[in-house]
């Protein structure tokens, strides 16, 4: 049994918890971001970066279920072990680039920081929105922002 009052054998804490990558200790939102990496340089350099927004919409849809159920739980609403959120996100973000070290890295710096800062509407989605459409939404809003600032490093060639 895990701290979300599910087993973690359960489809939903499987997924939710992005295989695990939230039960870390300590951040759960930044392991999620992580774990997400690998996932998204497989995609995009197979496939291209649509791909990875394809990707990032079946995974929020996925993450919408499995979100849904872990919050009607015990755990309550926006557990943070829940962090298939992130992954959605980061697959966004990640999209407007080609895998790059130095692109992901900062992708991912401006993905967690978006996601912490909570600027206008993330906030208001974190807080009014519930459910597993509230844990995901506020995070796909965070990608948004964290896009348009790798795009705009991008565009003045800093990375």
């Amino acid at each position: 049994m895990t701290r979300l009052g599910l087993p973690f054998r359960h489809p939903a804490v499987f997924l939710g918890t992005w295989f695990g990558a939230g039960l870390l200790p300590g951040m759960p939102g930044t392991w999620g971001s992580l774990a997400a990496l690998p996932f998204a340089w497989l995609i995009a350099a197979n496939f291209g970066g649509v791909s990875l927004v394809i990707a990032a919409a079946v995974v929020f849809a996925v993450g919408c279920w499995a979100a849904g159920v872990i919050c009607r739980g015990p755990a309550g609403q926006d557990p943070g072990a829940i962090v298939i959120d992130e992954v959605a996100a980061q697959f966004l973000v990640l999209a407007v680039t080609p895998p790059g070290l130095l692109t992901y890295a900062a992708g991912f710096i401006f993905f967690r920081l978006a996601d912490i800062l909570k600027p206008w509407p993330v906030n208001w989605i974190d807080h009014s929105v519930h459910g597993g459409l509230g844990v995901m939404l506020d995070d796909v809003f965070a990608a948004v922002y964290a896009g348009l600032a790798l795009l705009l490093l991008m565009r003045v060639g800093l990375v």
